[in-house]
């Protein structure tokens, strides 16, 4: 599916508008995974699910965690730590969660498990995760190139109680590490090396916390013991895909709300809405928001002055590579832009007519379909990709279109 975005900038007569987003992608999959290790029934309210999020539900029910889902609300009867079935086959597809957070999981569990994938994920860097999992006892077959997906995972028979993770690639291998640690049944210490921003950790922890896990940090390191209980749990809206129509208000210069944005959340591409606020070009260290790299240099032609973002050089290692994605479409409507190792510079001109390559990645068609809320001629190629967080964001676009310009 092409979508051709509408211009309508200079055309607004109405700046209000309200939409909804899904529920937080990085919330409810850490939710639903630690319902699921948890004793007893939860209940998950809020559950707005992308595809990512119901790749992670199928998988758990592949895994026979029985979920069952009605409307936004979900109920999940967890294994106490422990999974039903010694054998079963998973696909992760392309959902990133999916693929950090189960092959941790099973890793813990005692029993063989064949872990399949989408095309792009057998792309995707997982070797640090895998190393880390294959020091906690683990054994992995793999059915195509080592130390990548897919493979089969022979859970550790005696897991090791201390363990080190590189995360410079990604935090979500800490994460997937963190979630499970508490099936071992004992006090498990996890080091974490490298430098990565920690805010999607901290997500994890309080989720943790809000189950019942106990854990403790120092220098580092993180200790985890205890179990989780069932919960009674609400998943907040995804400030990810907030972000897009708070984007689209800097360039817009209108007022775009999102129903039941919470006050604090530890989202942290809230990081990214705050920037807005005041950035008009300048240099940006988008490491610890780096989801939003894309969704900045979409709207960047827009600001005052130049724009150079850095920090960002493990999202080359995401559904596509970023950077190079940035810059070929910048290119395709004929703005200036100098692509750095970690990043990117761009400089303020009036885009072009084009049609946006979107290279399978989700967070380039949505991004890029903000550039042509002011610009004529702009067709995101292959939209459908958005499905994989936000299924619905081009009838939610069309819809907030038409009531600003009604």
């Amino acid at each position: 599916m092409d979508y051709a975005v509408r211009n309508i900038y200079g055309k607004i007569n109405n700046k209000k508008a309200s939409v909804s987003v899904p529920a937080s992608k990085s919330i409810a999959a850490r939710a639903v995974l630690i319902a699921a290790l948890a004793e007893g029934e939860s209940t998950l309210t809020g559950a707005r699910f992308s595809e990512d999020c119901q790749t992670v539900v199928n998988c758990l029910k592949a895994l026979g965690i029985p979920v069952e889902i009605k409307g936004d609300t979900v109920k999940i009867t967890g294994c106490g730590g422990k999974l039903p079935l010694s054998y079963a086959e998973i696909n992760v597809g392309s959902a990133g969660t999916a693929a950090r957070f189960l092959p941790a999981l099973l890793a813990f569990q005692n029993g063989k498990f064949k872990v399949d994938c989408s095309e792009q994920m057998k792309r995707r860097p997982v070797e640090s995760l895998i190393k880390s999992l294959e020091r906690l006892g683990a054994k992995f077959f793999f059915l195509e190139k080592k130390n990548a997906f897919p493979f089969i995972i022979d859970g550790a028979k005696n897991v090791s109680d201390e363990i080190e993770i590189d995360i410079n690639q990604s935090s979500q291998f800490l994460s997937a590490l963190l979630i499970s640690s508490v099936c071992a049944g004992k006090t498990m210490k996890i080091k974490a090396l490298g430098n990565h921003g920690l805010d999607y950790v901290n997500i994890t922890l309080n989720i943790m916390k809000s189950f019942g896990a106990e854990i403790s940090e120092d220098s580092g390191i993180y200790s985890v013991y205890g179990g989780y209980t069932a919960q009674n749990y609400i998943i907040e809206p995804d400030v990810s895909a907030a972000c897009y129509f708070y984007a689209a208000n800097k360039i817009l210069g209108s007022d775009i709300s999102v129903k039941d944005m919470p006050a604090e959340t530890s989202q942290g591409d809230l990081k990214f809405i705050n920037l807005l606020k005041t950035f008009n070009g300048g240099t940006i260290n988008m490491r610890d928001f780096s989801d939003q790299a894309l969704t900045l240099a979409a709207i960047s032609p827009y600001l005052e002055q130049p724009t150079e973002i850095y920090g960002i050089a493990h999202v080359r290692g995401q559904e596509c590579d970023r950077i190079k994605a940035i810059v070929y479409n910048l290119n395709l409507m004929g703005v200036k832009c100098e692509e750095r190792a970690d990043g990117v510079k761009i400089y303020p001109s009036q885009p072009k007519p084009a049609n946006i390559e979107t290279f399978g990645d989700h967070r380039v068609a949505m991004s890029f379909a903000l550039t042509g809320l002011r610009a004529d001629g702009i067709v995101i190629k292959n939209a459908e990709v958005c499905s994989k967080t936000f299924k619905d964001y081009f009838s939610v676009l069309d819809e907030v279109c038409t009531k600003l310009t009604l």
